[in-house]
């Protein structure tokens, strides 16, 4: 009888090639799922009447998108790169749906921020018609912003799943949930930061619903994906998660104890910014590490070859 064969590779080098995206990529996520979550948080201030809110939102969601655009261009190199993807729309493709995701976040969300400055124009001539007609528009294009804002948080999920890196592939279904946790609980992040105590109460509930997406779909990811599981629980990436769900516990804890309190509500705001950070660079750098060992390309399939075999009639 032929013994069972151990695991082995071509000289130990990884079979799927590792992504080449650099850590742009990883800030571009975090800084995408910041742009959506606040647009969410200055519609929710909007509709409440809640002025803080909804001024910390706007501008914060344009100067996140902005953000998010550099690394993406940097990381592709050339600028004309972005541009050429505007030129065909694939429904098929993460990054082309991602592209006229961006873009008409994009277009919403400038409309909106631009209008927070409405009140300091002069009132008389050109000037006084944009100041008149530029709240309606802000108001238009914060409401557009909130409407693409899922997709924006969750399509850079699904461009990872897509890849065959093992262990952002094997997350598909948990990656979507994590990003929009993520998301939200930055983005409740910018209103504890911004608002009054007075005016965070969308903020608190916003941080309550992102932890408990954000927590929930990491801990699957962690626990559940077998030995697809180790590159998000050891090393740097296991460091990046762990230091996540103990900054998005600190950050849910601050803004329940600081209804009161001006200081403490912003720690907590400060504290769920960096949790959706360190959360994102996390899942990216897990990702990355799977690649580079081969163990994590070869074992899963034997397993499932063990499995189909077993399967069959």
């Amino acid at each position: 009888m032929v013994p069972p064969a151990d695991f082995r590779s071509y000289y130990g080098r990884p079979i799927v090639r590792p992504a080449v995206w650099r850590h742009d990529i990883a800030a571009y996520l975090f800084t995408g799922g910041l742009a959506a979550g606040s647009a969410l948080l200055a519609a929710g201030g909007d509709a409440t009447g809640r002025p803080a809110l909804r001024r910390a939102g706007r501008v914060t969601a344009l100067g996140a998108l902005v953000a998010s655009t550099y690394f993406l261009v940097h990381d592709l190199g050339r600028p004309e790169r972005f541009h050429h993807m505007l030129r065909v729309a694939k429904p098929t493709s993460p990054m082309s749906m991602g592209t006229w995701i961006l873009s008409a976040f994009g277009a919403a969300a400038g409309v909106s921020a631009v209008a927070e400055a409405a009140p300091l124009l002069p009132d008389r001539g050109v000037t006084g018609l944009a100041r008149k007609l530029l709240p309606p528009l802000g108001t238009a294009g914060q409401y557009g912003a909130a409407v693409t804002a899922p997709a924006l948080a969750t399509y850079t999920a699904v461009l990872l799943a897509d890849t065959a890196t093992p262990s952002w592939h094997a997350a598909y279904p948990e990656l979507p949930m994590i990003f929009a946790g993520s998301a939200l609980a930055s983005g409740a992040g910018v209103g504890l930061l911004a608002a009054p105590t007075a005016q965070a109460g969308p903020a608190r509930r916003m941080a309550v619903l992102g932890a408990a997406l954000e927590l929930y779909g990491a801990h699957r990811v962690e626990t559940g994906k077998g030995i697809l599981s180790e590159p998000y629980a050891q090393g740097r990436p296991g460091r990046l998660l762990r230091a996540g769900r103990a900054l998005t516990a600190a950050g849910v804890a601050g803004a329940a104890l600081g209804r009161r309190s001006r200081v403490v509500s912003a720690l907590s705001g400060l504290s769920l910014l960096a949790a959706s950070l360190v959360t994102r660079f996390g899942i990216f750098e897990g990702g990355i590490a799977s690649a580079k060992d081969p163990r994590y390309t070869v074992v899963p399939q034997r397993e499932r070859l063990a499995r189909r075999s077993g399967e069959a009639p």
